[in-house]
Protein backbone atom coordinates (compact mmCIF):
# COMPACT_ATOMS: atom_id res chain seq x y z
CA UNK A 1 0.00 0.00 0.00
CA UNK A 2 2.96 2.22 -0.41
CA UNK A 3 1.94 3.10 -3.28
CA UNK A 4 -1.36 4.31 -2.62
CA UNK A 5 -2.75 7.59 -2.91
CA UNK A 6 -2.93 10.09 0.02
CA UNK A 7 -4.89 13.76 -0.72
CA UNK A 8 -5.30 16.40 1.43
CA UNK A 9 -8.70 18.21 0.34
CA UNK A 10 -8.29 21.79 1.88
CA UNK A 11 -12.52 23.55 1.87
CA UNK A 12 -11.89 27.43 2.31
CA UNK A 13 -8.80 26.90 -0.20
CA UNK A 14 -9.47 30.51 -1.41
CA UNK A 15 -9.02 32.32 2.67
CA UNK A 16 -6.59 34.03 4.33
CA UNK A 17 -6.04 30.51 6.89
CA UNK A 18 -4.61 28.56 3.42
CA UNK A 19 -2.78 31.05 1.95
CA UNK A 20 -1.09 32.20 5.12
CA UNK A 21 -0.45 28.67 7.16
CA UNK A 22 -1.80 25.46 5.27
CA UNK A 23 0.08 25.75 2.08
CA UNK A 24 3.31 27.23 3.23
CA UNK A 25 2.94 24.26 6.14
CA UNK A 26 2.65 21.70 3.51
CA UNK A 27 5.39 23.36 1.08
CA UNK A 28 8.10 23.10 3.70
CA UNK A 29 7.29 19.87 4.62
CA UNK A 30 7.92 18.94 0.86
CA UNK A 31 10.93 21.04 0.93
CA UNK A 32 12.28 18.56 4.37
CA UNK A 33 11.06 15.29 2.40
CA UNK A 34 8.44 14.62 4.87
CA UNK A 35 5.27 14.53 2.38
CA UNK A 36 4.64 10.82 0.63
CA UNK A 37 5.62 10.62 -3.03
CA UNK A 38 2.16 10.08 -3.96
CA UNK A 39 0.28 12.96 -1.29
CA UNK A 40 -1.49 15.65 -3.46
CA UNK A 41 -3.44 18.65 -2.38
CA UNK A 42 -7.04 19.61 -3.88
CA UNK A 43 -8.44 23.17 -2.86
CA UNK A 44 -11.83 23.65 -2.87
CA UNK A 45 -13.82 26.15 -2.64
CA UNK A 46 -16.56 28.95 -4.67
CA UNK A 47 -13.99 31.15 -6.24
CA UNK A 48 -13.99 29.77 -9.82
CA UNK A 49 -10.24 29.26 -10.28
CA UNK A 50 -8.21 26.84 -12.46
CA UNK A 51 -5.25 24.41 -11.20
CA UNK A 52 -2.70 27.12 -13.10
CA UNK A 53 -4.66 29.92 -11.09
CA UNK A 54 -4.76 28.56 -7.89
CA UNK A 55 -0.50 27.40 -8.31
CA UNK A 56 -0.27 31.30 -9.03
CA UNK A 57 -2.25 32.21 -6.09
CA UNK A 58 -0.56 30.05 -4.14
CA UNK A 59 3.13 30.78 -4.93
CA UNK A 60 2.45 34.70 -4.20
CA UNK A 61 1.09 33.58 -1.16
CA UNK A 62 4.40 31.94 0.09
CA UNK A 63 6.87 34.68 -1.41
CA UNK A 64 4.54 36.72 0.96
CA UNK A 65 4.11 35.50 3.87
CA UNK A 66 7.28 32.59 4.01
CA UNK A 67 9.71 34.54 1.80
CA UNK A 68 12.52 32.82 3.47
CA UNK A 69 11.72 29.38 2.26
CA UNK A 70 11.04 30.55 -1.33
CA UNK A 71 12.80 28.25 -3.87
CA UNK A 72 12.04 28.59 -7.22
CA UNK A 73 12.82 24.64 -8.49
CA UNK A 74 11.29 23.20 -4.71
CA UNK A 75 8.29 25.76 -5.39
CA UNK A 76 8.24 23.78 -9.39
CA UNK A 77 8.24 20.34 -7.66
CA UNK A 78 5.80 21.16 -5.38
CA UNK A 79 2.93 23.26 -7.38
CA UNK A 80 2.86 19.68 -9.12
CA UNK A 81 0.64 18.26 -5.69
CA UNK A 82 -1.66 21.25 -6.21
CA UNK A 83 -4.85 21.14 -7.63
CA UNK A 84 -8.06 22.71 -7.60
CA UNK A 85 -12.07 22.29 -7.95
CA UNK A 86 -14.41 25.35 -7.55
CA UNK A 87 -17.31 24.12 -5.96
CA UNK A 88 -19.82 24.94 -2.43
CA UNK A 89 -19.02 22.03 -0.31
CA UNK A 90 -22.25 22.62 1.68
CA UNK A 91 -24.32 21.04 -0.90
CA UNK A 92 -24.25 17.94 -2.92
CA UNK A 93 -23.69 19.57 -6.50
CA UNK A 94 -21.29 21.92 -4.63
CA UNK A 95 -19.06 18.29 -4.82
CA UNK A 96 -19.29 16.93 -8.25
CA UNK A 97 -16.05 18.69 -9.14
CA UNK A 98 -14.19 17.15 -6.09
CA UNK A 99 -15.93 13.91 -6.65
CA UNK A 100 -14.85 13.61 -10.58
CA UNK A 101 -11.37 14.83 -9.68
CA UNK A 102 -11.18 12.21 -6.63
CA UNK A 103 -12.45 9.51 -9.47
CA UNK A 104 -10.41 10.07 -12.30
CA UNK A 105 -7.05 10.12 -9.42
CA UNK A 106 -7.71 7.90 -7.20
CA UNK A 107 -8.13 4.17 -9.90
CA UNK A 108 -6.60 1.90 -7.48
CA UNK A 109 -8.28 3.47 -4.10
CA UNK A 110 -6.61 6.08 -2.14
CA UNK A 111 -6.57 7.76 1.86
CA UNK A 112 -7.73 11.48 2.51
CA UNK A 113 -7.43 14.02 4.77
CA UNK A 114 -10.10 16.81 4.43
CA UNK A 115 -9.55 19.99 6.05
CA UNK A 116 -12.52 22.62 6.72
CA UNK A 117 -10.79 25.82 6.98
CA UNK A 118 -14.05 27.27 6.30
CA UNK A 119 -16.37 29.34 8.80
CA UNK A 120 -17.75 27.37 11.82
CA UNK A 121 -21.67 27.35 10.80
CA UNK A 122 -20.17 25.32 7.83
CA UNK A 123 -18.93 22.18 9.96
CA UNK A 124 -21.44 20.25 10.28
CA UNK A 125 -22.82 21.11 6.54
CA UNK A 126 -19.84 19.71 4.93
CA UNK A 127 -19.47 16.67 7.01
CA UNK A 128 -22.93 15.59 6.30
CA UNK A 129 -23.18 16.41 2.75
CA UNK A 130 -19.40 14.54 2.13
CA UNK A 131 -21.32 11.71 4.11
CA UNK A 132 -24.51 11.62 1.65
CA UNK A 133 -21.80 11.43 -1.24
CA UNK A 134 -19.99 8.61 0.04
CA UNK A 135 -16.69 10.45 0.57
CA UNK A 136 -16.41 9.83 4.53
CA UNK A 137 -16.29 5.91 4.42
CA UNK A 138 -13.26 3.70 3.66
CA UNK A 139 -13.57 0.56 1.74
CA UNK A 140 -10.31 -0.49 3.87
CA UNK A 141 -8.45 0.29 6.61
CA UNK A 142 -5.48 1.35 4.28
CA UNK A 143 -8.15 3.87 2.35
CA UNK A 144 -8.68 5.85 5.30
CA UNK A 145 -10.80 9.14 5.44
CA UNK A 146 -9.70 11.90 8.41
CA UNK A 147 -11.30 15.60 9.03
CA UNK A 148 -9.51 18.15 10.45
CA UNK A 149 -12.00 20.86 12.05
CA UNK A 150 -10.72 24.22 12.90
CA UNK A 151 -11.36 26.10 16.10
CA UNK A 152 -13.59 27.39 17.08
CA UNK A 153 -15.52 24.37 18.04
CA UNK A 154 -18.44 25.85 19.73
CA UNK A 155 -19.03 29.27 21.05
CA UNK A 156 -20.62 27.36 24.42
CA UNK A 157 -20.78 24.04 26.43
CA UNK A 158 -24.44 23.32 24.33
CA UNK A 159 -23.10 24.63 21.02
CA UNK A 160 -19.87 22.22 20.89
CA UNK A 161 -21.74 19.43 22.90
CA UNK A 162 -24.43 19.55 19.99
CA UNK A 163 -21.74 20.36 17.48
CA UNK A 164 -19.78 17.01 18.85
CA UNK A 165 -23.13 15.02 18.41
CA UNK A 166 -23.79 16.29 14.41
CA UNK A 167 -20.19 15.12 13.30
CA UNK A 168 -20.37 12.36 15.21
CA UNK A 169 -23.39 11.11 13.66
CA UNK A 170 -21.40 10.42 10.41
CA UNK A 171 -17.83 10.31 11.27
CA UNK A 172 -16.32 8.01 14.15
CA UNK A 173 -14.04 9.34 16.93
CA UNK A 174 -10.91 8.87 15.58
CA UNK A 175 -11.67 10.31 12.20
CA UNK A 176 -12.18 13.83 13.74
CA UNK A 177 -8.59 15.88 13.93
CA UNK A 178 -9.96 18.85 16.05
CA UNK A 179 -7.68 21.36 16.00
CA UNK A 180 -5.56 24.13 18.05
CA UNK A 181 -2.37 25.15 16.76
CA UNK A 182 -1.01 25.96 20.48
CA UNK A 183 -0.53 22.22 20.51
CA UNK A 184 1.61 22.23 17.10
CA UNK A 185 4.48 24.42 18.83
CA UNK A 186 7.66 22.69 19.88
CA UNK A 187 8.06 24.85 23.06
CA UNK A 188 4.20 23.70 24.28
CA UNK A 189 5.51 19.96 22.96
CA UNK A 190 8.42 20.67 24.88
CA UNK A 191 6.76 20.81 28.04
CA UNK A 192 6.12 17.25 28.18
CA UNK A 193 9.80 16.07 27.59
CA UNK A 194 10.83 18.89 30.11
CA UNK A 195 8.29 17.55 32.48
CA UNK A 196 8.90 13.34 31.86
CA UNK A 197 11.65 13.11 29.87
CA UNK A 198 13.44 14.25 33.19
CA UNK A 199 13.69 13.40 37.02
CA UNK A 200 15.13 16.82 38.19
CA UNK A 201 11.56 18.77 38.83
CA UNK A 202 9.54 16.16 38.90
CA UNK A 203 9.66 15.42 42.84
CA UNK A 204 9.23 19.09 43.25
CA UNK A 205 6.08 19.64 40.79
CA UNK A 206 3.59 19.73 43.43
CA UNK A 207 1.93 21.93 46.64
CA UNK A 208 4.78 21.11 48.43
CA UNK A 209 6.92 23.12 46.52
CA UNK A 210 5.10 24.96 44.22
CA UNK A 211 3.45 28.06 45.27
CA UNK A 212 1.56 29.46 42.22
CA UNK A 213 1.45 28.71 38.30
CA UNK A 214 1.05 31.61 36.16
CA UNK A 215 -0.04 31.68 32.42
CA UNK A 216 0.23 34.42 30.21
CA UNK A 217 -0.62 34.43 26.17
CA UNK A 218 -0.29 38.44 25.51
CA UNK A 219 -0.91 39.13 21.94
CA UNK A 220 0.23 42.90 20.79
CA UNK A 221 -2.23 43.44 18.17
CA UNK A 222 -5.86 45.24 17.96
CA UNK A 223 -8.72 43.33 16.70
CA UNK A 224 -7.98 44.87 13.85
CA UNK A 225 -10.56 43.64 10.66
CA UNK A 226 -11.56 40.90 12.95
CA UNK A 227 -14.29 43.82 15.04
CA UNK A 228 -17.04 41.83 14.10
CA UNK A 229 -16.39 38.64 15.00
CA UNK A 230 -14.24 39.12 18.35
CA UNK A 231 -17.14 41.38 19.75
CA UNK A 232 -19.01 38.74 19.51
CA UNK A 233 -16.60 36.11 21.03
CA UNK A 234 -14.20 38.27 22.89
CA UNK A 235 -10.89 36.89 24.84
CA UNK A 236 -12.51 34.08 26.98
CA UNK A 237 -13.83 32.20 23.78
CA UNK A 238 -10.48 33.37 21.59
CA UNK A 239 -8.11 32.51 24.14
CA UNK A 240 -8.85 30.33 27.48
CA UNK A 241 -11.08 28.18 26.25
CA UNK A 242 -8.44 26.66 24.02
CA UNK A 243 -4.90 27.79 24.15
CA UNK A 244 -4.85 28.63 28.10
CA UNK A 245 -6.30 25.63 29.46
CA UNK A 246 -4.51 23.31 26.65
CA UNK A 247 -1.10 24.92 28.45
CA UNK A 248 -2.18 24.41 31.65
CA UNK A 249 -3.37 20.82 31.20
CA UNK A 250 0.12 19.83 30.08
CA UNK A 251 1.48 22.04 33.35
CA UNK A 252 -0.53 19.79 35.41
CA UNK A 253 -1.51 16.42 34.09
CA UNK A 254 0.02 13.26 35.56
CA UNK A 255 2.40 11.02 33.31
CA UNK A 256 0.55 8.65 30.87
CA UNK A 257 1.94 5.07 30.98
CA UNK A 258 3.74 6.05 27.44
CA UNK A 259 3.23 8.49 24.16
CA UNK A 260 0.27 7.86 22.54
CA UNK A 261 -2.61 9.89 21.31
CA UNK A 262 -5.52 8.22 23.56
CA UNK A 263 -3.65 7.96 26.81
CA UNK A 264 -2.54 11.20 26.68
CA UNK A 265 -5.39 13.07 26.00
CA UNK A 266 -6.62 10.65 28.73
CA UNK A 267 -4.33 12.73 31.44
CA UNK A 268 -5.44 15.88 29.93
CA UNK A 269 -9.30 15.28 30.49
CA UNK A 270 -8.64 13.40 33.97
CA UNK A 271 -6.69 17.25 35.13
CA UNK A 272 -9.24 19.56 33.45
CA UNK A 273 -12.28 17.00 35.12
CA UNK A 274 -10.09 18.15 38.57
CA UNK A 275 -10.40 21.70 38.12
CA UNK A 276 -12.46 23.21 39.99
CA UNK A 277 -15.85 24.86 38.29
CA UNK A 278 -16.65 27.96 40.13
CA UNK A 279 -20.59 29.31 41.43
CA UNK A 280 -22.00 32.06 39.58
CA UNK A 281 -20.78 33.76 42.50
CA UNK A 282 -17.35 32.40 42.75
CA UNK A 283 -16.97 33.39 39.02
CA UNK A 284 -17.59 37.26 39.95
CA UNK A 285 -14.44 36.94 42.61
CA UNK A 286 -12.13 35.36 40.63
CA UNK A 287 -12.24 37.40 36.91
CA UNK A 288 -10.69 40.72 36.05
CA UNK A 289 -11.82 41.66 32.70
CA UNK A 290 -10.45 45.23 30.63
CA UNK A 291 -11.08 46.83 27.41
CA UNK A 292 -8.47 48.46 25.70
CA UNK A 293 -8.74 52.08 24.77
CA UNK A 294 -10.00 52.70 21.27
CA UNK A 295 -11.37 49.28 20.82
CA UNK A 296 -15.18 50.71 20.87
CA UNK A 297 -14.21 52.39 17.85
CA UNK A 298 -12.75 49.54 15.94
CA UNK A 299 -14.80 48.70 12.79
CA UNK A 300 -18.03 46.02 13.56
CA UNK A 301 -17.61 46.73 17.45
CA UNK A 302 -20.85 48.10 19.01
CA UNK A 303 -20.04 51.45 20.38
CA UNK A 304 -21.22 50.49 23.46
CA UNK A 305 -19.57 46.86 23.88
CA UNK A 306 -18.70 45.01 27.24
CA UNK A 307 -16.39 42.52 25.41
CA UNK A 308 -13.52 41.93 27.38
CA UNK A 309 -9.88 42.25 25.51
CA UNK A 310 -8.25 41.31 28.29
CA UNK A 311 -9.08 38.91 31.52
CA UNK A 312 -7.47 37.24 34.01
CA UNK A 313 -8.92 34.16 35.99
CA UNK A 314 -7.88 31.77 39.08
CA UNK A 315 -8.34 28.39 38.61
CA UNK A 316 -7.97 25.53 41.57
CA UNK A 317 -7.22 21.96 40.75
CA UNK A 318 -8.57 19.89 43.10
CA UNK A 319 -6.60 16.83 43.38
CA UNK A 320 -3.47 15.53 45.68
CA UNK A 321 -0.80 17.02 43.81
CA UNK A 322 -2.02 20.73 43.29
CA UNK A 323 -4.45 20.76 45.80
CA UNK A 324 -4.00 24.66 47.07
CA UNK A 325 -2.14 26.07 44.18
CA UNK A 326 -3.56 28.64 42.76
CA UNK A 327 -3.57 28.86 38.90
CA UNK A 328 -3.93 32.57 37.16
CA UNK A 329 -4.61 32.67 33.50
CA UNK A 330 -4.38 35.91 31.79
CA UNK A 331 -4.63 37.17 28.03
CA UNK A 332 -5.09 39.97 25.97
CA UNK A 333 -4.64 41.98 22.80
CA UNK A 334 -2.96 45.74 22.36
CA UNK A 335 -0.33 44.80 25.41
CA UNK A 336 3.15 45.65 25.44
CA UNK A 337 4.70 42.14 24.12
CA UNK A 338 3.81 39.05 21.79
CA UNK A 339 4.77 36.78 24.61
CA UNK A 340 3.42 33.19 25.50
CA UNK A 341 4.94 32.01 28.93
CA UNK A 342 4.31 29.62 31.84
CA UNK A 343 5.82 30.65 35.16
CA UNK A 344 6.05 28.48 38.09
CA UNK A 345 7.21 30.08 41.13
CA UNK A 346 8.23 28.25 44.09
CA UNK A 347 7.75 28.53 47.33
CA UNK A 348 10.53 30.31 49.79
CA UNK A 349 13.01 27.66 52.06
CA UNK A 350 10.75 27.12 55.51
CA UNK A 351 14.03 28.67 57.03
CA UNK A 352 16.34 30.93 55.92
CA UNK A 353 20.08 31.02 57.77
CA UNK A 354 21.55 33.88 56.27
CA UNK A 355 21.07 37.10 57.48
CA UNK A 356 19.16 39.76 55.01
CA UNK A 357 19.47 43.38 55.55
CA UNK A 358 16.34 45.39 57.20
CA UNK A 359 13.33 44.82 55.34
CA UNK A 360 14.26 42.99 53.08
CA UNK A 361 13.61 39.27 51.97
CA UNK A 362 15.06 36.66 49.20
CA UNK A 363 13.45 36.11 46.14
CA UNK A 364 11.75 32.72 45.70
CA UNK A 365 12.89 29.94 42.72
CA UNK A 366 11.39 30.97 39.40
CA UNK A 367 11.03 28.56 36.50
CA UNK A 368 9.93 30.31 33.41
CA UNK A 369 8.80 28.39 30.47
CA UNK A 370 8.72 30.77 27.58
CA UNK A 371 7.14 29.53 24.25
CA UNK A 372 6.98 32.82 22.37
CA UNK A 373 8.54 34.86 21.49
CA UNK A 374 12.19 34.08 23.33
CA UNK A 375 11.33 30.04 23.15
CA UNK A 376 13.62 28.87 26.04
CA UNK A 377 13.79 27.78 29.70
CA UNK A 378 15.00 30.00 32.11
CA UNK A 379 15.72 28.82 36.06
CA UNK A 380 16.33 31.73 39.02
CA UNK A 381 17.49 30.61 41.92
CA UNK A 382 19.82 32.62 44.73
CA UNK A 383 23.36 32.54 44.56
CA UNK A 384 26.08 34.07 46.90
CA UNK A 385 27.67 37.54 45.63
CA UNK A 386 31.34 37.08 45.42
CA UNK A 387 33.87 39.07 47.24
CA UNK A 388 31.43 40.99 49.52
CA UNK A 389 32.52 41.93 53.39
CA UNK A 390 29.09 40.23 54.32
CA UNK A 391 26.83 37.21 52.92
CA UNK A 392 24.85 38.80 50.38
CA UNK A 393 22.56 36.89 48.49
CA UNK A 394 21.63 37.88 44.69
CA UNK A 395 19.21 35.97 41.96
CA UNK A 396 21.44 34.01 39.52
CA UNK A 397 19.87 32.04 36.30
CA UNK A 398 20.20 28.92 34.25
CA UNK A 399 19.11 30.07 30.52
CA UNK A 400 18.00 27.08 27.76
CA UNK A 401 17.47 29.05 24.65
CA UNK A 402 16.12 27.12 21.49
CA UNK A 403 18.02 29.80 19.24
CA UNK A 404 21.23 29.07 21.17
CA UNK A 405 21.45 25.61 21.64
CA UNK A 406 19.60 24.82 18.35
CA UNK A 407 21.39 27.28 16.48
CA UNK A 408 20.93 26.65 12.48
CA UNK A 409 17.66 24.86 12.99
CA UNK A 410 14.68 27.17 12.76
CA UNK A 411 11.43 26.82 14.86
CA UNK A 412 8.86 24.63 12.58
CA UNK A 413 5.20 26.81 11.85
CA UNK A 414 2.70 25.01 14.58
CA UNK A 415 0.69 23.61 11.81
CA UNK A 416 3.76 21.63 9.59
CA UNK A 417 3.64 19.13 12.51
CA UNK A 418 -0.14 18.98 13.23
CA UNK A 419 -0.82 18.46 9.48
CA UNK A 420 2.12 15.89 9.22
CA UNK A 421 0.58 13.92 12.36
CA UNK A 422 -3.02 14.00 10.75
CA UNK A 423 -1.41 12.49 7.63
CA UNK A 424 0.05 9.98 9.94
CA UNK A 425 -3.00 8.78 12.10
CA UNK A 426 -0.87 10.80 15.15
CA UNK A 427 -3.66 12.40 17.10
CA UNK A 428 -1.60 13.27 19.89
CA UNK A 429 -1.80 16.88 19.38
CA UNK A 430 -5.27 16.83 18.92
CA UNK A 431 -8.39 17.20 21.01
CA UNK A 432 -10.98 14.80 21.44
CA UNK A 433 -14.55 15.59 22.32
CA UNK A 434 -14.67 14.85 26.00
CA UNK A 435 -11.85 17.68 26.40
CA UNK A 436 -13.70 19.68 24.18
CA UNK A 437 -16.95 20.05 26.06
CA UNK A 438 -14.90 19.85 29.83
CA UNK A 439 -13.19 22.76 28.45
CA UNK A 440 -16.64 24.74 27.98
CA UNK A 441 -17.79 23.60 30.90
CA UNK A 442 -14.67 25.54 33.06
CA UNK A 443 -15.03 28.76 31.55
CA UNK A 444 -18.79 28.58 31.14
CA UNK A 445 -19.53 30.51 34.89
CA UNK A 446 -17.24 33.10 33.59
CA UNK A 447 -18.50 34.03 30.10
CA UNK A 448 -22.32 33.87 31.65
CA UNK A 449 -20.81 36.41 34.41
CA UNK A 450 -19.27 38.98 31.59
CA UNK A 451 -22.03 38.65 29.70
CA UNK A 452 -24.68 39.69 32.09
CA UNK A 453 -26.31 43.02 32.78
CA UNK A 454 -25.21 42.81 36.36
CA UNK A 455 -21.23 42.58 35.04
CA UNK A 456 -19.50 45.90 35.03
CA UNK A 457 -18.18 47.19 32.03
CA UNK A 458 -14.37 45.96 31.64
CA UNK A 459 -11.52 48.49 32.93
CA UNK A 460 -9.91 50.50 30.29
CA UNK A 461 -6.18 49.93 29.66
CA UNK A 462 -3.31 51.78 27.66
CA UNK A 463 -2.36 50.15 24.29
CA UNK A 464 0.92 48.44 24.69
CA UNK A 465 0.61 48.26 28.29
CA UNK A 466 0.23 45.08 30.39
CA UNK A 467 -3.51 45.28 31.00
CA UNK A 468 -5.86 47.10 33.35
CA UNK A 469 -4.60 48.26 36.69
CA UNK A 470 -7.27 45.68 38.03
CA UNK A 471 -5.58 43.05 36.94
CA UNK A 472 -2.37 44.19 39.52
CA UNK A 473 -5.39 44.73 42.40
CA UNK A 474 -6.92 41.20 41.55
CA UNK A 475 -3.42 39.42 42.38
CA UNK A 476 -3.27 41.78 45.59
CA UNK A 477 -6.68 40.10 46.80
CA UNK A 478 -4.80 36.57 46.48
CA UNK A 479 -1.55 37.57 48.44
CA UNK A 480 0.20 36.92 45.16
CA UNK A 481 1.74 39.30 42.46
CA UNK A 482 2.36 38.93 38.36
CA UNK A 483 5.82 38.05 37.63
CA UNK A 484 7.87 40.18 35.05
CA UNK A 485 7.62 38.13 31.84
CA UNK A 486 11.18 36.74 30.35
CA UNK A 487 10.16 37.63 27.14
CA UNK A 488 9.58 41.21 27.81
CA UNK A 489 12.80 41.69 29.52
CA UNK A 490 11.69 40.44 32.70
CA UNK A 491 14.07 39.25 35.41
Amino acid sequence: MDNLPQTVVIFGASGDLTARKLIPSLYRLDRKKRLGEHVRIVGVSRTPLTDAAFREKMAEAIRNFSKSDWNEADWASFANRLFYCPGDASTIEGLSNLKNWLAANEASGGARLYYLSVAPGLYGQIVARLTEAGMTKAPVKEQWRRIIIEKPFGHDYESARQLNEEVRQFLREEQIYRIDHYLGKETVQNLLVFRFGNTLFEPLWNANYIDNVQITVAETVPVGSRGDYYDKAGVLRDMFQNHLLQLMALVAMEAPAKYSADLLRNEKVKLLDAITIPTAEEAKETIVTGQYAGYLKEKGVHPESKTPTFAAIRLNVDNWRWRGVPFFLRSGKALKSRTSEILIQFRCPPHLMFPLPPGETIECNRLAICIQPDEGIHLRFQSKVPDHEKMMLSPAEMNFKYNETYSGVAIPEAYERLLQDAIAGDASLFMRSDEIERSWSIIEPWLKWTESVAAPKPEEYSVGSMGPAGSDRFMDQNMRQWVPLFGIGGK
